[in-house]
């Protein structure tokens, strides 16, 4: 940060008893050497005021002035640079399939939860009493615990997913149903083992500092690796519910800038002092229309809308389902006063509007990704500030780290699937959940009962089963 500089000559202190010299000759004493004062600011900066008679800008600040606007010049090609590279690949992997953008979801939340985790070290902190030699001794808490609660996590709440959403690939499977049918028991023994590791690694004098951060470790579980879980479950559901609230999510940040640069005046909120109250209500109105026509063009391809039955697919791939209700078009009938009021406007006769359920939903969308999901920045940035630090760290260059980029698509990610499962999922038995149901639920005997039934019931409707 440059230093700006004022001159100004300081006065001799009031309590300096005159010297001997004053005394005899009545004159003022000689003045006192030009001195420089640092004033220290609260965000750390350095500010070097001198005395206030000096001249022109010296040859040295102009050569400070000039490095500062060089790398402010190198800072936005880089992060103009990287924003395109990141959309490239981000669409790059939408092309590609969906197991492609959950590796993608699975790499951010592992580049997240290292960022989090790494803010919390047992090696700056003292310890506990002032009796333990602390000479050479290693971090007590080993990062392999940390990292193995992390890949417990995720075998859980993968394992539930690939369960769901894959049941007639995995109880046809001789060697994946045993798996399918103890994962819950197998996911708690894990966890148990990772549980027993860390009393066992508790060690006198870092007890405060080791609980802190256990408890630091299942909240970045919590809010990290859970949202991701359900970021994974919206692709499965659909590339749609993953990839329209991620877009919103982007398109309000962007016109927050944009607004805010352009009117912005008012300061929005104390966290984050760059955000002001009309770059958010300009990014409420842009992201509100955007959404309409940017959720209906990708809701015309099944690619898009369908859920997943099979991880391979791509764009190029023949993808064909039973759309869901919402994208089916419909049409509403308008009010009759209005029918003739608007059919005297337009010189034409109008009796109904088409819309699609779809679009509707779309607007709770926009005003979640523009009222609510900013609240993940802000909660960042005061994260930040309570740890004195600019980035997370310096995975995106010219971005920070990857928290910084993706803090708001958490709270929009889990938002989206528990709206998506309470008023969009239709409930309905699939081949899958009936399979499951024989599989745990009926014996060897049974099942061959069910088989010899079923058959018989197949011959009687006329299908040869030969």
């Amino acid at each position: 940060m440059m230093s700006f500089s004022l001159r100004r000559t300081a006065p001799p202190p009031s309590h300096m008893p005159k010297s001997s010299f004053s005394d005899k000759t009545g004159q003022p004493p000689p003045p006192l050497p030009e001195k420089a004062e640092t004033i220290p600011e609260p965000d750390k900066r350095t500010v070097t005021t001198q005395p206030t008679s000096a001249g022109p800008p010296t040859q040295a600040d102009a050569k400070d002035l000039d490095v500062e606007r060089s790398k402010k010049r190198q800072n936005i090609i880089t992060r103009t640079l990287w924003t395109f590279i990141m959309i490239g690949g981000f669409v790059g992997l939408l092309l590609m399939g969906h197991a492609y953008l959950i590796i993608l979801v699975m790499l951010c939340q592992a580049l997240v939860y290292r960022e989090v985790t790494a803010l919390f070290s047992l090696k700056d902190h003292a310890p506990d009493t002032l009796d333990v030699d602390t000479g050479g001794q290693k971090d007590p808490w080993s990062k392999t615990l940390n990292w193995y609660f992390f890949a417990v996590t995720n075998y859980f709440l993968y394992g539930e997913s690939i369960i769901y959403y894959f049941k007639h690939v995995v109880f046809t499977d001789g060697q994946l149903l045993p798996f399918a049918m103890n994962h819950r028991i197998i996911s708690f023994t894990l966890y148990t083992i990772g549980f027993m590791g860390f009393v066992m690694s508790l060690k006198r004098g870092y007890l405060k500092q080791q609980f802190g951060l256990f408890c630091w470790v299942h909240m970045s579980l919590l809010l990290i690796v859970v949202s991701s879980h359900f970021i994974v479950n919206n692709i499965l559901e659909g590339l749609i519910w993953f990839w329209v609230p991620a877009s919103l999510v982007i398109c309000n940040d962007v016109f927050a800038y944009i607004w805010g640069i352009t009117l912005g005046r008012t300061p929005l909120i104390k966290l984050s002092p760059k955000k002001t109250v009309e770059g958010f209500v300009g990014a409420f109105w842009s992201t509100l229309i955007f959404s309409v026509f940017w959720g209906s063009y990708f809701m015309q391809f099944k690619y898009m809308i369908c859920p997943v039955h099979d991880l391979g697919v791509s764009i190029w791939s023949d993808v064909q389902c039973v759309p869901n209700p919402v994208f089916v078009r419909r049409e509403w009938e308008i009010w009759g006063p209005l029918q003739v009021f608007l059919s005297q406007i337009l010189g034409r006769p109008i009796a109904v509007i088409p819309y699609v359920p779809y679009q509707l939903h779309l607007l709770v969308f926009a005003i979640f990704a523009s009222l609510f999901a900013p609240f993940g920045g802000f909660f960042a940035s005061g994260f930040k500030r309570a740890f004195n630090i600019k980035d997370f760290g310096h995975s995106i260059p010219g971005h920070g780290g990857m928290t910084d980029r993706m803090d708001c698509q958490f709270l929009m990610g889990v938002f989206t699937y528990v709206y998506y499962s309470s008023f969009i999922r239709e409930h309905h038995v699939t081949v899958g959940s009936i399979l499951q149901m024989i599989v745990s639920g009926l014996s060897v005997e049974e099942q061959l009962e069910l088989m010899r039934d079923l058959k018989k019931y197949m011959q009687g409707q006329g299908i040869s089963l030969d």
